[in-house]
């Protein structure tokens, strides 16, 4: 099973904002980010293999999330 961070975890990985990082994931512009039991978790390993290919915001797999 993927290992997931919470919205707090990601804040502290990429050093920004809580309303930034919920406003990312609900846009579909957070790799590996989705919504379950009602809250938001991000895929560890999807995370990091965008933030290793340069983690663009804008370019993230046509804007399309895991659900």
């Amino acid at each position: 099973m993927p290992e997931y961070l919470t919205i707090d975890e990601v804040c502290e990985l990429l050093q920004l904002g809580k309303r930034t990082v919920y406003e990312l994931a609900r846009t579909g512009r957070l790799p590996g980010a989705a919504k379950i039991g009602g809250q938001w978790r991000v895929n560890r390993a999807k995370l990091a293999a965008w933030l290793e290919a340069g983690g663009e915001f804008a370019a993230v797999e046509g804007g399309e999330r895991d659900e």
